[in-house]
């Protein structure tokens, strides 16, 4: 399935995108947006997850 890109005009706070394009290390703000929904997305799945398998297991420290 290939992506569906569309031109969006938003008004966003440019000191949370500039932020963001030094914390990710890109140069654009596209890139940016594009890799911080990324990130979103892919908390949504680890948070899913973990919800999932709660109490099924067990966690161990292994870093004092």
């Amino acid at each position: 399935m290939g992506r569906l890109i569309r031109h969006k005009h938003l008004k966003l706070d440019q000191k949370k995108i500039d932020q963001a394009k030094t914390y990710l290390g890109v140069k654009t703000e596209s890139e940016a947006i594009d890799q911080a929904l990324e990130f979103l997305i892919a908390e949504k799945t680890i948070n899913n997850t973990l919800r999932k398998i709660r109490g099924k297991g067990q966690i161990k420290k292994i870093f004092n």
